[in-house]
């Protein structure tokens, strides 16, 4: 399965340009953690991420003023980012290789399409192992009667 069909497409997004007290109302407001920074509005192009994380290791515990801070003084860069086209065991080979949570995806010209995140790998990983699940069941159920009648055959002899 691609990482297409797996982003979440409404992604929030912030210009490095803006400051940290915008990006942490954006995310107040939308009830997020993290923020995708975008090169410029028309061009959508992934430059970094921002996190909740971000905000509190690298601007409140340095006692910088969130309202003077640009995003672009502490966001995470670079970024990873996936292709839309990039399968499920793809995106979390990279994911795991950087050590990243989360992760922009882009279409074939670099431009913001989605968003994905590891919880959204394991659900998915979590509904397939559920199904492999649901395979040996059906597989069991269909051998043990098989078992029975035979133990009972041998038994009338």
């Amino acid at each position: 399965m691609s990482i297409k069909a797996l982003c979440k497409r409404a992604v929030v997004t912030i210009q490095r340009e803006a400051s940290i007290e915008n990006a942490a109302r954006l995310m107040r407001s939308a009830h997020i953690g993290d923020i995708v920074v975008v090169d410029a509005a028309d061009t959508f192009r992934p430059e970094g991420m921002i996190t909740d994380r971000d905000i509190a290791l690298k601007v409140v515990a340095e006692g910088l003023a969130p309202a003077k801070t640009a995003v672009a003084a502490v966001m995470s860069r670079p970024v990873l980012t996936l292709r839309e086209d990039d399968g499920f065991i793809a995106a979390l080979d990279k994911m795991s290789a950087r050590g990243v949570r989360r992760a922009p995806v882009v279409d074939h010209d670099g431009r913001l399409t989605g968003l994905i995140s590891v919880d959204d790998l394991v659900q998915l990983f979590a509904r397939e192992l559920a199904k492999v699940g649901a395979l040996i069941r059906h597989e069991l159920a269909e051998e043990i009667p098989q078992v029975e009648i035979s133990v009972a055959i041998e038994g009338e002899s």
